[in-house]
């Protein structure tokens, strides 16, 4: 009886702002072993499940942070350690499984994600077949197409395939490893765009229209899987711009579809567009209040906790208070949200219905706006959420404020309706956030998206990068030619040679 393929899985995941002053420390990853591994994935890897039954798995270590701000060295190195020595005292291995997002910065390391897969490679072997799947916003360097053998990413944003997605690298590495075919080719091209995710939703064109195609060209004989990643806007490493791969058999057809996609990617260049409606923050307001859909959401997009954001950014929520027309008796407005450590045990203390005044806010990132002071009535208090840990909404006239004593970020309707708010009978939302999450976005009759400043600020230009690779689409003017050939990797038990060009 021919044995199972022994399959590992590890890896570690983040979006990290360096334009942010927020550090993220070893715990923020939560760190999941052995069994846990599976159950995190329980969707295709379950009891019962085809692909469970189908191999040997040997979960290892996976970390998942909610976005911030730069991983501390410390924590790389902890949590590196440990999962390298997981690895190492593993029985010999057919494959890995590498789990990763692909926007993690780390202090005094540029492309993290490759220089933890090149110390993975060192524990393991050289002859064990590695699957990476990441997310379309992370950044996919030469080094790290260079390290993995089977490499992919979403296809949507907001990423509705997270699932799919891992689902179909890990069946890629499992279908390799059966058919023992060896290690696929791999064209690679960079691109020389930089954008949010923000105007590259796929919900809209031409972004819609850029990622059908990968479909085909995953179709075509030859190729066994197509990927386009946007890259990461807000971290400043040479690594960060978009970047198509292609994986397959067929030279020929890997190279085709790599150069085809990149080539859609680089016409639409100057397509690319918000997902909603923008304006400076005023400007959303004032159209919110004229409005008659409801509920009307503003995204304050500079503090985006789920795109590095510190998420204590007080800027936007010290103007609505100097809003009367958003504290007026009557009208019902919800902001969420704000760390506020120090505020929630007075919160606790006084209790629902009590009346308090707390300072809350920029204790982490103080650049644009200070500490705020809400005098309210408490309007709910809930204890043992996973990420807020504690929140509570302090109702100041019609502007109910949620606080909360870590970051979390507010995507579904009962994120709401658990602090006894209802966001459809609203009249307006204010939370930050990019494009909406599908929940939100469903909800929404009406929907602007704030330029407002902090860590994931929409203008690039005005964030500073100083590392990045140039020239690059926007912090150029995008009328040249850049070199949209596909580049073979070789395999990543051949040597690499030249630059990350």
């Amino acid at each position: 009886m021919t044995p199972l393929p022994r399959i590992a899985i590890a890896g570690l995941g983040i979006e990290s702002s360096t334009f942010s002053p927020a550090r993220t420390e070893a715990s923020a990853f939560h760190p999941l072993r052995g069994g846990d591994i599976l159950d995190r994935y329980a969707g295709f890897l379950g009891e019962g499940t085809p692909l469970r039954s189908a191999a040997e798995w040997r979960p290892a270590l996976v970390g998942k942070a909610l976005p911030g701000g730069i991983v501390t060295a410390a924590a790389f190195r902890e949590l590196s350690v440990e999962l390298i020595e997981r690895l190492a005292a593993l029985p010999p291995l057919d494959g890995l499984w590498y789990d990763i997002h692909g926007a993690m910065t780390v202090e005094g390391v540029d492309d993290a994600e490759a220089v933890l897969l090149r110390r993975i490679r060192d524990a393991v072997g050289p002859d064990v077949l590695v699957s990476t799947t990441m997310d379309l916003h992370g950044n996919v360097s030469r080094e790290l197409a260079h390290l993995t053998d089977l490499i992919t990413c979403y296809r949507t944003a907001p990423h509705e395939d997270a699932l799919e997605t891992k689902e179909r690298g890990v069946r890629n590495l499992f279908e390799r490893l059966r058919a023992g075919s060896g290690r696929p080719l791999k064209a690679w091209i960079p691109i020389p765009v930089l954008l949010p995710g923000e105007k590259t939703s796929t919900r809209v064109e031409p972004a819609a229209g850029v990622y059908a195609q990968v479909a085909e060209v995953e179709a075509e004989p030859g190729v066994l899987d197509a990927a386009i990643w946007v890259g990461y806007a807000w971290a400043d490493e040479p690594r960060n711009r978009a970047v198509t791969v292609v994986t397959g058999d067929d030279e020929v057809a890997v190279t085709a579809g790599a150069q085809r996609l990149a080539r859609a990617f680089w016409d639409a260049r100057d397509d690319f567009a918000f997902a909603a409606p923008t304006g400076t923050l005023d400007e959303c307001v004032a159209a919110a209040l004229a409005s008659a859909a409801r509920p009307y959401f503003i995204s304050d997009s500079g503090d985006n906790p789920t795109a590095g954001g510190a998420g204590d950014v007080t800027w936007t929520l010290a103007r609505l208070l100097e809003t009367p027309e958003l504290t007026a008796e009557g009208r019902t407005v919800i902001y969420a949200s704000l760390p506020a450590p120090e505020a929630i045990p007075v919160i606790e203390a006084a209790g629902v219905g009590a009346q308090v005044t707390v300072t809350a806010g920029a204790a982490v990132d103080d650049t644009h706006e200070g500490p705020v002071t809400l005098t309210g009535v408490v309007h709910s208090i809930r204890h043992g959420d996973p990420d807020a840990e504690v929140e509570a909404v302090l109702r100041i006239g019609g502007l109910h404020v949620i606080l909360t004593r870590a970051r979390k970020p507010y995507h579904l309707e009962s994120d709401f309706r658990a602090l006894d708010l209802d966001p459809r009978r609203a009249d307006v939302v204010v939370v930050k956030i990019g494009y909406l999450e599908p929940e939100l976005y469903d909800m929404a009759r009406g929907w602007m998206i704030a330029l407002t400043p902090g860590g994931v600020d929409q203008d690039l230009v005005r964030l500073g990068h100083r590392r990045i690779r140039r020239p690059l689409v926007p912090f150029d003017p995008a009328d040249f030619e850049p070199e949209l050939h596909a580049r073979l990797i070789p395999a990543s038990n051949a040597p690499l040679t030249g630059d990350d060009e």
